[in-house]
C-alpha cells in the first residue's frame, strides 16, 4: 500500500513538473525579434512619402543598407536620379558646423529645393541652413526654408487661400488672420452644448471645429450642434487626492435624444449666419459613425462657383438618405433624390463617393442596390437616374478623381483580382459606363499617391507574402519610372518568413473567405501546436487590416515563435465584399463572425496536421474584445483560452451610432439578447479581461458588467486594469502584450513564462 502511494505521489510530482516547465527567456527574446520595431530596420529600399516641387518633379527618401538616401524624379522626362551628392553635402555641412556628419545619416528628414533647384534648405536642431548644390557650400541662414507655408494650430481649420484659420471659442466660431493677425467672431449665439462646429461623436471628440471652407475662402459650411438634452458619460481619474470627474455628451443606443445638427452657411466677410431651410439632421454620416471621419465636414460638397452647397442627410438608423442642394446666399434647399435601404446605407469604403457637378448639372452617386458598391449618374435638376456607371461583381471603394471636362472618373476597386478579392486596383471609366480600364493590372494590393495636378501617380503594390514594388505612372496607367523594389534579404537572413495567405469556406459551406496563417520559424510538421485566433469582427473593418506587405502584424508572428499557430480570418459581415456579404450579421451583431472562425480553424486543421483543435485560443481588442468574450461564452467547448481587451460587451452601453447603424435601432434588434453578460455563466476555459479606466471610446463599464456577471455566476476569471489608459492602452501596450504572451503560454501550453519579461522598443537607426 505504501509503495503504491509512493508511486502515485511520484507520478503526480512528475506531472506537475512537466506542467510547470519553464520557457527560456531566449524564446521570448526571439519572439520579440519579430515585432515591427525589430523587423522594419532590416527591410531595405522602402520609399518614403513624395514631396512635390513647383516644377512638377518630386523627391523622396529611401531607406537602404547604407542609410537614408534622397531621390529626385522628373515625371515629364521619366528620370530617376540622386537628389544631390550626399558625400559632398555631408562634407560641406561638417566643415560649416564643426560636426562630423555621415553622408547617409544626414540630420534632416525634410528639405526644400530652392533657387531653381540649385540649392537646398533644411533645419538642424531648430536652425535653418542652406547648401549650394554647385559649389557645395553650406551656411546658416536664420530664415524659414523657401516655400514653407503658414499653417494653423492643431485645433484650427485653415482656409484654402491660407489667410484665415477658423477655431471655436466660447461655443462660437471665430477666425484669425494668419500668421499672427487679429481674430474676430463669426457667430455670437452659441451656448454650452448648443455651439457651432463642435466636434463630438461620443466616442470621438476634440476642440477642433467641424466645417468645410468654400473654394474661394469666403464661406464656411458647418452646423450648430444641439446636445443640450443628450445624456452624459463619466470617467474618473486615478491620482493622489480627490479624483477629477470627466463628463461629456455621449448618447447611447436606444436613447430618446441624440445629438442633432442645424446646418448653416457662414458668410465670413460679413460674419453672417445663413441657416439652411431644412429640419435638423441626426448626427450621422454616410461613411462611418461620425460626420467628420474623413478629417473634414463629411457629406457636404461646394459647387465649383461656391454658389451652392450639396449635402446628404442621413436618418438615425442609416436607412434613408436625402440628397439636397442649398443656395449659399439664401439657405433655400431643394430636394434632388433619395435612397432607402433595408439595412444600412454607406457611401463607400475608404471615401465618400458622391460628387455634385454643377457645370453639367449632374450628381455622381454611390449605391449597393445591385448587391455591389457601384457608381450611378443622376440629373441634378430632376433627380432622375441617367445611367449606371460601373457594374459587375466587384465594388468601388473610393473615387479619387472626377474629370468633369473629359467625363472620366478615376477610382479604386476591390474584387477585380482573381488572387484575392481584397486587393485594391486603380481604374478609370467614362461617365456613360464605357471605357473601363484597370490601370494597375499587376497582382497585388495597390496603394497610390497622386501628384498635385492629378497627372501622375506613384503606385506601391505588394501582397502579404510579396514585398512591395514602387513605380511611377501617368494617369493613363503607363509605367514611366521604376522607383524601388523592397528588399527583405537581411530580414530573411534571421529566419523570418511571411504569413501564409489562405482561403476556406464560410460557415454556409459555399462562400470563400480569406485570411493569413502565421507559423513558427522552426515549424515541426510532426508536432501538434495550439492555435490562436486573432479576431476583429467589424462590421466596419476586419482583422487583417491591410493586404499589403508589412514586415510584422501586431504580435502575430511573435506569438507563433512561442510555439503557436496564429490565424487571422476575415469572416462574413466584414466589408469590401458584396452588400449581402456585409449584411450577413445585420441585426445579430453577437454572431461576431464566430461560426466562420470555427469552421475556418477546422478546415485548416484538416489541411495542416500540426494544428491542434483541442487547444484553441482567441483574442481581440475593442470589437475583437466583444467577440472574444462571446466566443468563450457561446462556444465554451471549442475556445479554451481567451483575452478580451477593451470590449464593447453590452452595446446598449456603447455610443449610439455604431450599434444603430450596423445592428439597427434597439426597437429593431434584440440588444439584450446579444449582450455578453447574459452568457457569462457558460464560461469553462480561462478568460482574461482588460480595460483602460480612461477609455472614452468604449467606457470601462462594458467590461465591469461582464465582471459582475462572472462573479454572480461564481466563475473564475482574470482581470487587468490600466488606471491611466484610454482605448488603445498606449504606453501600457507593451505590458499588455507581454501579459498576453504569458497567458497563452500558461493556459494553452501549460508552461511557465519568464518572470516579468521586459519588451524594449528600439528606433530604426537609419
Amino acid at each position: 500500500m505504501n509503495k503504491l502511494l509512493l508511486t502515485v505521489s511520484c507520478v503526480i510530482t512528475v506531472c506537475r513538473l512537466n506542467a510547470q516547465q519553464p520557457v527560456p527567456i531566449d524564446d521570448y527574446r526571439f519572439a520579440e525579434s519579430r515585432l515591427i520595431y525589430n523587423t522594419d530596420p532590416l527591410v531595405d529600399n522602402i520609399a518614403g512619402a513624395p514631396e512635390w516641387l513647383e516644377n512638377g518633379s518630386f523627391w523622396y527618401r529611401v531607406l537602404t543598407t547604407r542609410g537614408r538616401e534622397f531621390i529626385l524624379v522628373n515625371p515629364a522626362k521619366a528620370t530617376r536620379t540622386t537628389a544631390f551628392d550626399q558625400e559632398k553635402v555631408a562634407a560641406a555641412l561638417s566643415k560649416a558646423t564643426g560636426t562630423n556628419y555621415r553622408p547617409y545619416a544626414l540630420p534632416f528628414r525634410f528639405f526644400r529645393f530652392t533657387n531653381d533647384n540649385k540649392s537646398i534648405s533644411f533645419n538642424i536642431a531648430g536652425e535653418e541652413w542652406s547648401c549650394d548644390l554647385q559649389s557645395y557650400q553650406c551656411r546658416k541662414t536664420g530664415q524659414q526654408p523657401s516655400g514653407t507655408s503658414v499653417s494653423g494650430t492643431w485645433n484650427e481649420v485653415v482656409s484654402p487661400d491660407g489667410h484665415l484659420a477658423a477655431f471655436i471659442k466660447d461655443h462660437n466660431l471665430w477666425v484669425r488672420e494668419l500668421p499672427n493677425g487679429p481674430e474676430r467672431a463669426l457667430t455670437t449665439d452659441g451656448v454650452k452644448d448648443f455651439g457651432y462646429a463642435t466636434d463630438n461623436a461620443g466616442w470621438s471628440h476634440s476642440d477642433k471645429p467641424v466645417l468645410r471652407w468654400s473654394h474661394d475662402s469666403r464661406k464656411i459650411a458647418t452646423f450648430k450642434q444641439d446636445q443640450r438634452q443628450v445624456s452624459d458619460m463619466y470617467l474618473v481619474t486615478t491620482n493622489i487626492g480627490k479624483p477629477t470627474l470627466m463628463a461629456w455628451k455621449y448618447p447611447l443606443a436606444g436613447d430618446s435624444v441624440i445629438a442633432m445638427i442645424h446646418r448653416v452657411i457662414i458668410d465670413v466677410n460679413q460674419a453672417k449666419v445663413i441657416p439652411l431651410q431644412v429640419p435638423a439632421d441626426p448626427h450621422r454620416g454616410t461613411l462611418s459613425d461620425d460626420i467628420s471621419s474623413s478629417g473634414t465636414f463629411d457629406d457636404v460638397d461646394w459647387s465649383d462657383d461656391n454658389t451652392e452647397l450639396a449635402f446628404v442627410s442621413t436618418s438615425r438608423n442609416h436607412k434613408h438618405e436625402k440628397v439636397r442642394i442649398a443656395n449659399a446666399a439664401t439657405g433655400a434647399v431643394r430636394e434632388v433624390f433619395e435612397e432607402k435601404v433595408a439595412t444600412q446605407y454607406e457611401s463607400g469604403q475608404d471615401a465618400i463617393n458622391w460628387h455634385y457637378l454643377k457645370k453639367s448639372n449632374e450628381f455622381i452617386w454611390y449605391s449597393e442596390r445591385d448587391d455591389w458598391g457601384h457608381l450611378y449618374l443622376y440629373n441634378a435638376a430632376t433627380g432622375a437616374l441617367k445611367n449606371q456607371i460601373t457594374k459587375g461583381k466587384w465594388l468601388v471603394t473610393s473615387v479619387e478623381r472626377v474629370d468633369e471636362k473629359s467625363r472620366v472618373i478615376f477610382f479604386n476597386a476591390c474584387g477585380l483580382d482573381t488572387r484575392n478579392p481584397y486587393f485594391s486596383h486603380f481604374c478609370r471609366i467614362n461617365f456613360d459606363g464605357s471605357g473601363f480600364v484597370d490601370l494597375t493590372p499587376e497582382t497585388g494590393n495597390h496603394k497610390l499617391t497622386f501628384s498635385p495636378d492629378g497627372q501622375y501617380f506613384i503606385d506601391n503594390y505588394s501582397q502579404p507574402d510579396v514585398p512591395a514594388t514602387t513605380v511611377l505612372r501617368n494617369r493613363q496607367g503607363k509605367l514611366l519610372v521604376s522607383l524601388e523594389k523592397t528588399d527583405v534579404t537581411r530580414l530573411k537572413a534571421t529566419g523570418w518568413k511571411p504569413p501564409t495567405p489562405f482561403s476556406v469556406k464560410a460557415h454556409d459551406g459555399k462562400t470563400d473567405i480569406y485570411g493569413l496563417l502565421f507559423t513558427p520559424t522552426h515549424l515541426d510538421n510532426n508536432k501538434k501546436y495550439p492555435i490562436i485566433d486573432y479576431i476583429y469582427p467589424g462590421p466596419q473593418g476586419g482583422g487583417v487590416r491591410t493586404w499589403s506587405f508589412v514586415s510584422a502584424r501586431l504580435d502575430h508572428q511573435a506569438l507563433a515563435e512561442l510555439g503557436f499557430i496564429v490565424m487571422v480570418l476575415e469572416g462574413t459581415s466584414n466589408p469590401l465584399r458584396s452588400k449581402s456579404y456585409h449584411d450577413m450579421n445585420y441585426g445579430n451583431m453577437a454572431e461576431n463572425t464566430l461560426p466562420d472562425q470555427i469552421t475556418g480553424i477546422r478546415q485548416l486543421a484538416a489541411r495542416y496536421a500540426y494544428i491542434d483543435t483541442s487547444r484553441v485560443g482567441i483574442w481581440g481588442h475593442s470589437g475583437g474584445g466583444f467577440a472574444t468574450a462571446a466566443a468563450m461564452f457561446r462556444y465554451p467547448d471549442f475556445f479554451k483560452v481567451g483575452i478580451a481587451e477593451s470590449g464593447n460587451h453590452e452595446n446598449r452601453n456603447y455610443e449610439d451610432d455604431w450599434g444603430e447603424r450596423y445592428n439597427g435601432l434597439t426597437s429593431e434588434s434584440d440588444y439584450a439578447k446579444q449582450a455578453n453578460p447574459l452568457y457569462a455563466g457558460n464560461l469553462k476555459g480561462n478568460l482574461l479581461l482588460a480595460h483602460g479606466m480612461m477609455d472614452d471610446n468604449v467606457p470601462p463599464y462594458n467590461t465591469f458588467l461582464v465582471v459582475d456577471a462572472l462573479t454572480k455566476a461564481n466563475k473564475d476569471y482574470d482581470l487587468i486594469i490600466f488606471p491611466q489608459a484610454r482605448h488603445g492602452f498606449a504606453a501600457d501596450g507593451p505590458y499588455m502584450m507581454r501579459r498576453r504572451w504569458d497567458y497563452f503560454v500558461r493556459h494553452l501550453q501549460q508552461k511557465e513564462p519568464p518572470k516579468e519579461y521586459q519588451l524594449v522598443s528600439k528606433p530604426d537607426p537609419r
